[in-house]
């Protein structure tokens, strides 16, 4: 018995060695390490939350080690924000870092661009005072902005604005806002809108080169009927369509924000020289037959679209040096019939998000709905879908399907382009609208070539010296598009896509 009263009395005293070695601690001597000697936080928008960044601080002793502060260099004036084993703050006193251990401090700032003298916003993490102070420096860029918004009535609630009405008979709605008048996106600062921006009835948007527009999650433009878009970018100051987050990790997520919706009457709408990037839906275009263009659409790329990067619906849409790619559904839907004059696009399809259903290229003349538990289809012209000296191709063995409804006009015609068509399943066999060697809808056509793009998941779709394509348009396409996307002269005879080819590395 007393030997096991003795056993017990040395494990004791052993715990308490182990815990006094844990939790007594000295003073640090100014000898931290930093996992980076600089924080650099992404750029962000005047009065907006910037993501959480970190530093990890080492403590490669072997013992624990108690700093006597922590702080912002400007304490509570500083627009950053700290905070350490999950207590936010700008001053922190006897932080203990255990022996060969470490500690997170995590970073964030919102900055008033109106009220630094320096975009470029500067301010450090202080570690102790006099022999033993240890500096991190944390800099960030702040840009000003123009935001526009939904207001709040008296009772807090968002405007909204009504898209149309459910089967019930209610009104469909989403938060928004109108604009009052013709209006004009200048480049002076970029855009950063919330909700959708509305084009009134009769009046006309028009977005100068060089504008930068940013939307918030489920954000947008819509214009509405009657009314235009003008987007007049140009070669070196395309106009950009994006996310509001501004870190390089988003530059390239698809379904940021919304869409840039042309409602059914909407006219006349033009777009040169746009990027349009990371939307739910790139162009949705609406229509009531019309026999001008709804949309006119030329040296414009749009890319990771979580759905479709142009969804055309009985609309108008001519379209010259378009280029499309990485979509989760199809690049380009030309549906319920229309009007579709395409020359010297790139159409292609990379996504690998998840499975798609559609290929790059999809057409067909009809709709269906659902009429107290039957399905309706109910067809619509297909006017024209012309392609001229275009590119479709993608990473699914099938990328362009053409499906008819009989009942209305289908007519659709393809000359001179690259098209990825590999039905080894023979799924199409027999299908009229897929007889390559009927001359009344396929000239001059190549399927299955190489079309030795730059980079295509990367979204370069410059064609190499090693392509099919090269030389192959028809000097009538070319003469509606001389220049490529890039403004370089088409040489006769040019190349099929958007791009002339060039020497890759």
């Amino acid at each position: 018995m007393r030997y096991n009263f003795t056993f017990l009395i040395v494990v004791i005293l052993i715990i308490t060695a182990s815990c006094r070695k844990d939790f007594s601690a000295v003073l640090s001597s100014g000898n931290l390490s930093f996992s980076k000697d600089t924080v650099f936080l992404d750029t962000v928008f005047s009065n907006i939350g910037s993501s959480t960044y970190n530093l990890k601080v080492y403590n490669k002793h072997n013992q624990t080690i108690a700093i006597p502060s922590i702080k912002l260099e400007d304490g509570e004036n500083s627009n950053y924000r700290l905070n350490i084993d999950g207590i936010p703050g700008k001053t922190f006193e006897d932080v203990k870092i255990l022996a060969k251990d470490s500690i997170y401090i995590f970073i964030e700032t919102t900055i008033n661009y109106n009220e630094v003298t320096n975009p470029i916003y500067q301010n450090k993490i202080v570690f102790d005072t006099g022999e033993n102070l240890q500096e991190v420096s944390i800099i960030t860029l702040v840009k000003d902005a123009h935001f526009l918004f939904p207001s709040k009535n008296a009772e807090g609630l968002i405007e909204t604005i009504t898209t149309g009405i459910d089967a019930s008979g209610k009104a469909l709605k989403i938060n928004g806002f109108y604009l009052n008048n013709n209006t004009t996106f200048t480049n002076e600062k970029p855009y950063v809108i919330y909700g959708y921006c509305a084009v009134p009835e009769n009046k006309t948007l028009t977005i100068e080169a060089g504008t930068n527009i940013h939307f918030h999650s489920n954000s947008g433009i819509i214009i509405d009927r009657n009314a235009t878009l003008i987007v007049e970018g140009d070669i070196n100051n395309p106009v950009i369509f994006e996310g509001d987050r501004l870190e390089p990790q988003f530059s390239d997520i698809p379904g940021q924000w919304g869409t840039i919706w042309l409602r059914a009457g909407s006219k006349n709408s033009s777009i040169n020289n746009a990027i349009i990037k990371n939307a739910t839906a790139g162009i949705i275009s609406d229509s009531i037959s019309s026999n001008s263009p709804t949309l006119t659409i030329k040296n414009t790329q749009i890319y990771n679209s979580t759905n479709f990067g142009i969804l055309g619906r009985e609309t108008n849409i001519k379209g010259e040096n378009l280029v499309i790619n990485n979509s989760g559904q199809a690049s380009l839907a030309c549906i319920i019939g229309g009007t579709y004059n395409f020359t010297h696009g790139s159409f292609t399809n990379f996504w690998n998000g998840s499975l798609r259903q559609y290929p790059s290229v999809l057409i067909n003349n009809y709709f269906t709905y659902n009429n107290n538990g039957e399905q309706i289809i109910e067809t619509r012209d297909l006017q024209a879908a012309n392609f001229t000296n275009c590119i479709i191709d993608g990473n699914s063995n099938i990328e362009l399907v053409l499906d008819k409804v009989d009942g209305s006009v289908f007519n659709y015609s393809f000359q001179n382009n690259l098209i990825k068509f590999n039905d080894y399943n023979q799924s199409y066999k027999g299908i009229v609208e897929f007889n390559f060697e009927d001359t009344n809808h396929y000239q001059n056509n190549i399927f299955n070539g190489n079309p030795d793009f730059k980079s295509a998941i990367n979204n370069e779709l410059i064609i190499g010296e090693n392509s099919d394509a090269i030389q192959k348009a028809s000097l009538q396409g070319t003469n509606m598009a001389p220049y490529d996307i890039l403004g370089i002269l088409r040489t006769s005879p040019a190349d099929i896509g958007a791009y002339q080819h060039i020497i890759l590395d």
